[in-house]
């Protein structure tokens, strides 16, 4: 393999903005595949994975050439067959979907050694429909009872038992529930039929039933974990609707209790108003509460997990650990009094991982500690106990640079998702819980300052000295700025809430739906031109104060303002514009996970903002110009000079200005700078590192990952953590 390729794989798999995992993912490959082409460790790749890192890159003809030379190959040339794009996508989320609950699933040690024995009962009958109505019987029919109990390996079985394809799985608190759908959709995907259903799991807990129905709602989230959805597909929907609209998705809607109080009874009604086959996942309670206010789950069976037993727990904690004797007088414990506090908390998975995390995996605790009745009287005592030693547990034996203060930036994220009523760890929603006047006013400041040293470094260029009069302009230029900016952000989001960038930059060919994109960005530049147009009207009269001791008379001010705002709202305009025209949806094969989503905004914004700035600066140039000409170089009463230097001054410092600005204050990923990396890390709330903090916690178990987010591995340990940090 030529010594070239590694390097050309590597540099077209940044500017995709794709890390070496979502690279392997898109292609269908191993991560380990595409790390080692490209350190050099595999050499003579085959045609086939060459062919498949090319088409996962979108790269264009010549560069395909390259790459293939580049192996030390040549590219047969074949015309594509005619795929469709519906079909292809189904086959794709499939493939994405098992790939990421595999993963899911390795991390949480589900095999290690071996996987609890989850079990269920067919549910009490007033929680589910009759069974007629179940087996889809004719009218003036009736259908036998369908016999719902099983374990984790017959989920699959028990599903398809069900003919309507609708089942309840009700549970407890760490009954099990996760792991059972985990292997449901497993399980399911392992036996599916190309072009059969693909389950997806989708957590309950950020719907609301009163602003969203249940498929749009789906097709929201679909795009969100795999942002190629987001590409056109049939009669102008988008590739996600499609899948809903067609019932190619089997919904596995975990965590019905999770929907926030009050909502539940809507929640239900509102999936009744559906016909899909799916699954969903609730604490028994609040199912049951939803139940009496509306009614069961039209055609839905309902199973109930039960508890682990005696002999379960016997069998499963002993083999954790390398000390034989370690769990043996627990486990006495537990066969002599099956009723005591420690035998009735080790009766649910989500307690013996944590035992076993508290205990096994950690060399100087004994278990054997759990036995002291005067320490632990109550069930609930030893479950506070154990929640409270997970974290301290899990950052013992390798501290690494968050160990001494994880807990406490884990209780910030733990009461972030609790004020915001959610268990979806979201990079793009930190901070978001503050109030929003509080928020306007960081962004503000953040933004102010961000123009007014723009304006010192673009003065620097152009007259390689920075004036004293700079100086003194510079707290004026900030100041106003920075409440032009931060009531901006204000505005957008009451009106709705930022969220990351859907689309790539291409260059070159034009996606669907570009021209409704075109035209909302557009009047959004509007806005922000006119406004950031005011801004500088006043500022011109502050300079021209400044400059020759005299203030501008009211009316040339109003002018300065009117002409200015006009022309700076049309050149933001053509500007954003511009940079909705060459957006293109994400591929399919993106399914992004919280950093790769992350990655990719920052490389469009950063794409985007290249291209509006040129634009955006000759705009502003050819208008003001043709202003004063048309004026004879008189502008609001006062004579102007527009051209060469002063004029590129005035644009530039404008046009970069707002760049920083609109970025702070209109973007997913500019409200991340501000808060996650920059106020939250600044007032103690979170680590500079955030990312790396997130990722550290994930690998350590404490957090888990679903989709394009992270959550806490349970409810309850994200519960715990915000009432134990709470003042």
């Amino acid at each position: 393999m030529s010594d070239g390729f590694g390097d050309l794989l590597r540099a077209w798999r940044r500017r995709a903005g794709l890390s070496q995992d979502a690279l392997a993912t898109r292609a269908g490959l191993g991560v380990r595949t595409v790390r080692g082409l490209e350190t050099g460790e595999r050499s003579d790749p085959k045609v086939g994975t060459v062919a498949l890192l090319a088409e996962a890159l979108e790269l264009s003809g010549a560069e395909r050439s390259r790459l293939f030379a580049a192996a030390g190959s040549a590219e047969v040339v074949a015309e594509p067959p005619v795929v469709d794009p519906v079909a292809a996508a189904v086959e794709t989320l499939a493939h994405a979907v098992r790939v990421r609950w595999q993963r899911e699933e390795e991390h949480r040690q589900v095999h290690d050694p071996l996987p609890l024995p989850v079990r269920w009962r067919a549910a009490a009958e007033d929680l589910r429909d009759g069974w007629a109505n179940i087996a889809k019987a004719r009218p003036g029919t009736s259908a036998p009872a369908i016999d719902l109990a099983g374990s984790l390996d017959e989920v699959v079985a028990v599903h398809r038992r069900v003919p309507s394809g609708r089942l309840v799985v009700l549970g407890r608190a760490g009954a099990g529930k996760t792991t059972l759908t985990t292997r449901f959709v497993l399980d399911l995907l392992a036996t599916r039929a190309p072009g059969a259903l693909v389950p997806v799991i989708f957590g309950l807990g950020s719907w609301n039933p009163a602003e969203r129905d249940l498929r749009d709602w789906l097709t929201e989230q679909l795009v969100r974990d795999h942002p190629g959805l987001a590409g056109p597909g049939p009669s102008g929907s988008t590739l996600a609707a499609a899948l809903v609209e067609t019932s190619r998705v089997l919904p596995v809607l975990d965590g019905f209790d999770e929907i926030a109080p009050g909502l539940h009874r809507a929640a239900l009604a509102a999936v009744n108003q559906t016909a899909l086959p799916l699954v969903l996942t609730s604490r028994p309670d609040e199912y049951r509460a939803a139940v009496e206010a509306t009614d069961v789950l039209t055609a839905a069976a309902a199973v109930e997990l039960v508890d682990l037993t005696v002999d379960d727990v016997a069998d499963y904690l002993p083999r954790t650990t390398r000390k034989a004797t370690g769990w043996e007088p627990v486990v006495a414990a537990v066969r002599a009094d099956p009723g005591s506090a420690v035998a009735t908390v080790l009766t649910t998975p989500l307690m013996i991982s944590l035992a076993r995390r508290v205990y096994s995996d950690t060399p100087d605790h004994d278990p054997a500690e759990l036995l002291d009745t005067e320490r632990f009287p109550t069930p609930a005592s030893i479950e506070r106990h154990l929640l409270a030693s997970f974290v301290p547990a899990v950052y013992q034996d390798r501290p690494g640079e968050f160990g001494d203060r994880a807990q406490h930036w884990l209780g910030y994220l733990a009461g972030h998702l609790s004020a915001l009523g959610t268990h979806d760890l979201a990079w793009w929603r930190l901070g978001t819980e503050l109030p929003r006047r509080t928020r306007a006013l960081v962004v503000g400041v953040v933004s102010g300052i961000g123009f007014g040293l723009t304006d010192l470094v673009v003065e620097r260029a152009l007259l390689g000295v920075i004036t004293l009069g700079s100086l003194l302009f510079f707290p004026a230029i900030t100041l106003v700025t920075g409440v032009a900016f931060g009531l901006m952000y204000a505005r957008v989001v009451r009106a709705q809430e930022h969220t990351p960038t859907r689309a790539r930059v291409r260059l070159r060919g034009w996606s669907g739906g570009r021209w409704s994109r075109v035209r909302a960005r557009a009047r959004l530049g509007l806005l922000a031109g006119a406004l950031l147009g005011g801004v500088y009207g006043v500022l011109r009269t502050i300079v021209t104060w400044l400059n020759a001791g005299v203030a501008l008379p009211l009316t040339a001010t109003l002018n300065d303002v009117c002409v200015y705002s006009a022309v700076f709202a049309v050149g933001a305009a053509l500007a954003l514009g511009v940079t909705a025209a060459v957006e293109a949806p994400q591929d399919i094969r993106s399914a992004a996970g919280s950093e790769d989503l992350l990655l990719s905004n920052r490389g469009t914004a950063l794409v985007q903002l290249a291209l509006a700035v040129p634009v955006f600066v000759g705009v502003v140039n050819l208008l003001i110009g043709l202003v004063v000409t048309v004026s004879g170089g008189v502008l609001g009463g006062v004579p102007v000079g527009w051209g060469g230097r002063d004029a590129l001054g005035v644009t530039l410092i404008s046009a970069l200005g707002s760049a920083l600005g609109a970025l702070f204050s209109l973007s997913a990923w500019g409200q991340w700078l501000v808060f996650g990396r920059f106020w939250l890390p600044l007032t103690g709330r979170l680590p500079w590192r955030v990312t790396r903090f997130v990722d550290d916690a994930y690998r350590r178990g404490v957090l888990r990952r679903a989709g394009a987010v992270h959550q806490f591995r349970h409810a309850r340990l994200q519960e715990h953590l915000h009432r134990a940090l709470s003042p």
